[in-house]
């Protein structure tokens, strides 16, 4: 794998940019300071910062440690748990494949 930039398709931008949000709303409710939570997730005040915008280049595990702090980290859990469209695929190839019967050794 390379070290490159992380190039995301524009909607998944926007799903990013959602997501740092409401951490930051999040944390605001809270009444907590983005010293207060970086400190207390053991990361720089840069990186929350990067968190609360979304920043692609955030490994996940930091998200999970703001989550935690938050109290959310269950929310994680929710991502996916409602698939429709792969239940959608999963269903339609629940048809059962019936096979030939075994020919005899005398055929």
């Amino acid at each position: 794998m390379g070290t490159g930039k992380i190039v995301l398709m524009p909607s998944s931008v926007k799903v990013m940019r959602e997501l740092g949000d409401n951490i930051r709303l999040a944390r605001l409710r809270r009444k907590l300071s983005s010293e207060q939570v970086s400190q207390r997730a053991d990361i720089s005040r840069n990186t929350l910062y990067k968190i609360e915008k979304g920043s692609a280049s955030v490994a996940l595990g930091l998200y999970c440690q703001v989550l935690f702090i938050l109290g959310l980290e269950k929310d994680l859990i929710k991502v996916a748990a409602d698939d429709l469209l792969g239940r959608k695929l999963q269903d339609a190839e629940l048809t059962v494949k019936v096979r030939a019967p075994k020919k005899s050794r005398n055929e």
